[in-house]
């Protein structure tokens, strides 16, 4: 006898259990309709002078770190430069946006918001270069290796967040990610435990338009990536990624949530990115030139800084010492990156395992034989 055939079978309806409720209220972690703005609008007079000052230089010199980093590829001196020209006001907002005790979890195209937190510029570099895996004490800068498999630093800054909520320490998590990355599970995945757990970390999405050669449209067909947020029950918020003022603002209010216990956020920052994806990448093949000159027309730079001008918080005095103190940094960057490093292949075995494996002994046991012959035959 089928279900169809039981008694009553016609009259029956189901229905939710009556236990059943949304376990959250999904208006209040929709993302505004339109990016929020700060720069050209009466919000940018509450912003702390010295702030948008700070916001500028570090834009500047950003900036130039690109060029710089950009050229070294052409030189020989970088393997590969992903760069973020035009994405400046995400970086740099993004590191001034934590505390000290705060950590960052950057991709690879991030090196710029590492070197705003205050990692030496060439260690910045140093992955980029092919010499080690990292250049820096993550746990010295508060800042972890910089990611090249998309999104796989999202799950990693959530149980960082997590344990430290565990242990009681004030510590939130800041990651970072292109849009890209929300095409891949890593990316689910975190959001997934990060809202569970209430784990207190902040999620930035650069959507700078392109997956490499992919444009956002064959990615995802959400309203934006900032309301894929309330799927997993947090807040989204979507601004404009090159209005600095606003980018700080934004992430620093989800911080300040995130370390009173408020849980994660997602942000959507709309931003464009005017060099190809990396040097290897000819852009001209996906997109035009018009489109690219459209978004420099709402460049970041030029954004702050005619906002400072016109309330005369900068002047062309102010002007020329930023672009002198970039310049100074890029001059100091091609120094060094122009010496040659002293590498040690042993090296290739160090920081692998805090105790070393059997297998790890073994393979540097040969490596050294084999060092030690080829130096005898010299």
């Amino acid at each position: 006898m089928s279900v169809q055939e039981l008694p009553g079978a016609t009259a029956y309806r189901p229905t939710p259990p009556p236990a059943w409720q949304p376990r959250t209220d999904p208006a209040p972690l929709l993302p505004d309709p339109e990016p929020y703005r700060v720069l050209g609008t009466q919000a940018a007079g509450a912003v702390d002078p010295e702030l948008l000052r700070r916001l500028y230089r570090e834009l500047v010199r950003g900036r130039r770190y690109n060029a710089q980093a950009t050229a070294l590829t052409k030189q020989g001196r970088l393997a590969v430069y992903p760069s973020s020209t035009g994405q400046e006001a995400c970086e740099v907002a993004a590191a001034l946006a934590l505390e000290e005790r705060d950590w960052l979890f950057p991709s690879y195209r991030d090196t710029l918001a590492a070197v705003a937190r205050g990692l030496d510029p060439v260690q910045a570099l140093t992955l980029l270069r092919g010499d080690w895996h990292t250049g820096y004490d993550p746990r010295e800068h508060r800042i972890a290796p910089l990611c090249t498999p998309l999104a796989t630093q999202l799950p990693h800054a959530v149980g960082l967040a997590h344990a430290a909520r565990l242990k009681g320490d004030d510590v939130v998590a800041l990651a970072m990610v292109g849009d890209g990355g929300t095409s891949e599970g890593d990316f689910h995945e975190a959001l997934n435990f990060a809202a569970v757990w209430q784990a207190p970390v902040v999620f930035l999405v650069q959507n700078n338009g392109f997956a490499i050669s992919v444009p956002l449209a064959k990615q995802t067909a959400a309203p934006s990536l900032a309301h894929k947020a309330v799927g997993y029950g947090m807040p989204g918020r979507l601004v404009d990624g090159n209005d600095a003022a606003a980018v700080h603002e934004v992430l620093a209010d989800a911080v300040a949530r995130a370390r009173r216990g408020g849980g994660p956020t997602l942000i959507e920052a709309v931003t464009y990115r005017i060099d190809a994806h990396t040097n290897a990448d000819d852009a001209t093949r996906y997109r035009g030139e018009s489109e690219v000159e459209t978004w420099r027309a709402h460049d970041p730079i030029r954004l702050l800084e005619r906002e400072l001008t016109e309330r005369g918080l900068i002047d062309d005095d102010g002007v020329k010492a930023a672009a002198d103190a970039a310049e100074t940094m890029a001059a100091t960057l091609r120094e060094r990156m122009n010496a040659d490093p002293v590498l040690d292949p042993m090296d290739l075995f160090e920081h692998v395992y805090a105790e070393q494996t059997a297998q790890l002994r073994e393979q540097a046991a040969q490596l050294r034989a084999e060092l030690d012959a080829e130096g005898e035959t010299r």
